[in-house]
Formats: C-alpha cells, sequence, structure tokens
C-alpha cells in the first residue's frame, strides 16, 4: 500500500517535471534554429543569443531548476521502473503487456536512459566548454559557440549519435507527453482523444525540428 502511494505521488512529479522538460525542448528548438541561417548571420545571432542566456539572472536561476529537474525526472524514473519490478516479481517479465501496449511504452526506461546518457556527452562537448573553456570570440565580440556547434556537426560519427538520441527522446514524448496528463488526473474520453493526438504532432515536431539541425550542418560544410 505504501508503494502505490507513494508511486502515485512520484507519477505526479514525474508527469510535472516532464512537462517541464518539455517547454523546454521548445524554446530551446527555437533558439537552435537560428544556425539554420545564413553562416555570417547565424554565426553572429546564435552567439548573441547565447551569450544573453548566459549573462541573464533570471534565465540562469531557471537554467539550475532545468539541471536539477533533468535529474530528478531520470532518478524519478530509475526508481520507479525497480519498484515496479521488485512488485511485479516474475510475472512482470513473463506478461502479455506487448498485446495491449506500444514497444516505445514498454521501453520508456532504456529510451530514457538513451537521452540522459546523449546529455551528458552534449553538457561536455557544449555546455562546460563555453562557461569554463577557452573559446575564440566572433565580430562582436561573443564567446563563438557557433563554430564549436558547426565544428561538432562535421563529424557523421555525432550526427549519428545525434541522430540516435533524438529518435529516442521522440518515442520517449510519444508516450511520456499522454501519460502524463493521466498521470495527474486530467484523464477524460473526448480530451484525452485531443491530448493524445497533440502530443503525437508534438513528438513528431520535436524529433523533425531537432534531426534538421545537424544534418543541416553536415550536409552544407
Amino acid at each position: 500500500m505504501w508503494f502505490v502511494k507513494n508511486a502515485i505521488t512520484r507519477k505526479n512529479l514525474m508527469a510535472l517535471t516532464g512537462l517541464f522538460l518539455c517547454f523546454f525542448l521548445i524554446i530551446h528548438l527555437l533558439g537552435n534554429l537560428q544556425l539554420l541561417l545564413p553562416q555570417e548571420k547565424a554565426q553572429l545571432q546564435y552567439n548573441a543569443y547565447s551569450a544573453f542566456l548566459s549573462g541573464n539572472l533570471l534565465v540562469k536561476i531557471i537554467s539550475y531548476g532545468l539541471y536539477a529537474t533533468i535529474i530528478l525526472h531520470s532518478f524519478d524514473a530509475i526508481y520507479l521502473s525497480i519498484k515496479a519490478k521488485q512488485v511485479a516479481g516474475k510475472t512482470y517479465a513473463k506478461d502479455k503487456r506487448n498485446r495491449a501496449s506500444t514497444w516505445y511504452s514498454r521501453q520508456m526506461m532504456l529510451l530514457g536512459t538513451i537521452v540522459f546518457a546523449f546529455l551528458v556527452i552534449h553538457f561536455k562537448d557544449f555546455w562546460f566548454p563555453y562557461k569554463f573553456g577557452e573559446m575564440p570570440v566572433d565580430a562582436s565580440g561573443h564567446r563563438d559557440l557557433y563554430s564549436l556547434v558547426v565544428g561538432a556537426f562535421q563529424e557523421l560519427w555525432y550526427v549519428i549519435i545525434y541522430a540516435i538520441a533524438i529518435l529516442a527522446l521522440g518515442f520517449h514524448l510519444l508516450h511520456g507527453f499522454f501519460s502524463a496528463h493521466r498521470s495527474l488526473g486530467l484523464y477524460h474520453p473526448y480530451y484525452s482523444k485531443i491530448i493524445k493526438i497533440f502530443g503525437i504532432f508534438f513528438a513528431a515536431a520535436m524529433t523533425f525540428g531537432y534531426l534538421i539541425i545537424p544534418f543541416y550542418l553536415y550536409l552544407n560544410a
């Protein structure tokens, strides 16, 4: 009984943190789409955008909240998965849930792990050098994050790893977006259909939006 109540609370927390991360994905994508502009304009505009985010106090506070949310969401997912397996025991592995659920809904843990692992790589390659490393500056005197990003996406292996992570994210969103509103108790037969359709479009838009950037930069290097 304790686990059921605790799991419900943690699922609500997972839903809230997940929805917050969905909002971040939109904002982050809108900023990254500047990379698709003509090279000189993209460099100046993207670097100015990055400098603004780095120097704005409100954005810094939100960023720290974001980092905490990512960690909290990840550890909650691991905790719930482990506890669910412990409670279900051997029957968990032998049930017929594949008849009533999609493969990606059964692989949320794996998909989330792939995304989290990529975030670690992503932070190491871009966030850490930008914050703490020595970097050249552009014509406006801003740290040249644009050249760092473009240079990374000139490597095919990095583009492939990025694409795998984004596809994992897309499938994670496909199930997670709909699951989140149910965890929060916002279930209604009519509105749930609308939310499910919106979730599909949201997952597809995020996947396509994030995928087009590395392939564009690689092909136009």
